[in-house]
């Protein structure tokens, strides 16, 4: 069983900064993906970005060039540093981890930015 613990987040200006951080606890394998999903609301849950156990990275194109995921697996920690953020960022933010074709879950921070 593997569980998702997520701090960071928090009310910030637009064109302020913020990290998020999520920490894994449980068995992990070492092929696997972890990432970020926002869910604005009455949207559905979009992925943010994603990084491979092997560091490929994906990007939302709203979020290239400001935001930045990175992942340290000793700690089976994955961080997402947001820049310069836009109101359109606001939402609820939530760890992803998918290993051997299955989902989990964070329970979700939420992150909103004020005009």
């Amino acid at each position: 069983q593997v569980q998702l613990l997520e701090s960071g987040g928090g009310l910030v200006q637009a064109g302020g900064s913020l990290s998020l951080s999520c920490t894994a606890s449980g068995s992990m394998f070492s092929s696997n993906v972890m990432g970020w999903y926002r869910q604005a609301p009455g949207k559905q849950r979009d992925l943010v970005a994603r990084i491979g156990s092997g560091g490929t990275t994906n990007y939302a194109d709203s979020v290239k060039g400001r935001f930045t995921i990175s992942r340290d697996d000793a700690k089976k920690t994955v961080l997402l540093q947001m820049t310069n953020l836009k109101p359109e960022d606001t939402g609820v933010y939530y760890c992803n981890l998918l290993q051997i074709g299955k989902n989990y879950w964070g329970q979700g921070t939420q992150v909103t930015v004020s005009s």
